[in-house]
């Protein structure tokens, strides 16, 4: 019988205990933070989880009003807090809608990998240069290579160079109106530049994940699963789609990565300012664990590689055998009620060797010292595995 017991997701304290790590692509999505009063109850549980189709409610914004509030009170920040940056005002003085998608697809291919300081003067200076696709088509590469110095990864600017030749050359001069024909036609465009450009240029409704938006989306439904992982990404671009405001696509969409920048940042949030708040379930775990006293200084994390995942029971590893097997079966018993002290095996040593995919993450092996078991038939009455 193995007994496992689950990490608490989205919510972190200063302890901090080990946890099995699973293949990418294989997260689910989990809702559930109690600990399982019995095998019965933890095994169908399991078996939930195992289902790949399968997202909790609570990962979901099932009601059309929260949505409505979400999209409201964002909007209304943004209208009061948004900063002030040259390619805002440039979309919104530009009423040639060709000009426009270029402006908007200029600023995004800078702000890959750039800090939004970094990029300002940069923006400034192309956008005066070469104010129109036709301007940077008929640029050569020596130039458009020298403006681009400092800004780094320079097969950026090369792919926009070819893009805005080829929209001149092969489209007659027209940025393709649609994220999917964006995508499909110019070079270097992904699924996230073409839904920026498509929504904040030509108001197509259609949401966006970058970065910051992943941040807030996976904080406001509680999402702890590996968002780099197929099922997880996928889920996060439909709460983007469902989200997004058909009235203001692109500025929902510009309000949700600047809330990502600017307040639901990635170290030390500033929740008390966040405009959807209340709609938080990563802010409202927090304020659970700060009402029961837990230990620690519970904060808010970010969609972590283990949050979510299961564990063995563990303790601190004892001087001596004895009390080591003695600290481990108090920590069952507290855990999972009454359990028979003699029929506590010990079967061995484990090595366990885990990875990190994020920054920050560790990697390395660890030793598991005591591995043990419980004879099913000496167990006491609802903590047998079923079956």
């Amino acid at each position: 019988m193995v007994i496992m017991k689950k990490l608490r997701a989205s919510v972190r304290s200063h302890k901090k205990q080990p946890a099995n790590h699973t293949r990418r692509g294989k997260c689910t999505l989990n809702s559930s933070q109690a600990t399982p009063s019995g095998l019965d109850g933890l095994a169908k549980r399991k078996r939930e989880e195992s289902l790949p189709a399968s997202v909790s409610p609570y990962h979901l914004f099932s009601d059309m009003a929260d949505v409505t509030a979400f999209r409201r009170n964002l909007l209304s920040w943004y209208d009061q807090e948004k900063r002030d940056l040259p390619w805002r005002k440039w979309v919104k003085e530009e009423a040639n809608v060709d000009r426009r998608a270029y402006a908007v697809w200029v600023s995004e291919v800078m702000l890959q990998q750039t800090q939004v300081a970094t990029v300002i003067d940069y923006y400034t200076r192309w956008m005066q240069k070469w104010p129109t696709l036709q301007d940077l088509a008929s640029a050569s590469l020596e130039e458009v290579n020298q403006l681009w110095s400092g800004l780094g990864y320079y097969s950026r600017g090369r792919r926009l160079q070819e893009g805005a030749r080829k929209v001149v050359e092969e489209l007659g001069g027209h940025m393709p109106r649609t994220a999917e024909t964006l995508q499909q036609l110019l070079p270097g465009v992904g699924r996230y530049t073409a839904g920026a450009v498509a929504s904040i240029a030509f108001d197509q409704v259609t949401g966006v994940v970058d970065g910051n938006v992943l941040r807030v989306l996976c904080r406001v439904r509680a999402i702890g699963a590996d968002p780099s992982s197929t099922s997880v990404s996928h889920h996060l671009w439909k709460l983007a789609q469902q989200l997004v405001d058909p009235a203001r696509p692109g500025d929902f969409n510009q309000a949700a990565m600047e809330l990502g920048a600017t307040v639901c940042t990635p170290q030390r949030p500033l929740c008390s300012h966040c405009p959807v708040q209340s709609l938080c379930r990563a802010q409202q775990r927090v304020e659970r664990e700060q009402r029961s006293a837990l230990p620690g200084s519970p904060d808010i994390e970010e969609c972590g590689l283990l949050a979510g995942l299961w564990e063995f029971p563990s303790v601190t590893l004892e001087p001596s055998e004895q009390q080591q097997h003695k600290a481990l079966l108090q920590e069952l018993q507290r855990w999972s009620g009454p359990l028979p002290a003699a029929r506590l095996q010990h079967l061995g040593e484990v090595f366990r060797m885990y990875e990190g995919h994020r920054r920050g993450a560790c990697k390395g092996f660890q030793k598991v010292p005591g591995v043990h078991s419980i004879k099913p038939e000496e167990t006491q009455p609802g903590t047998a595995s079923p079956g």
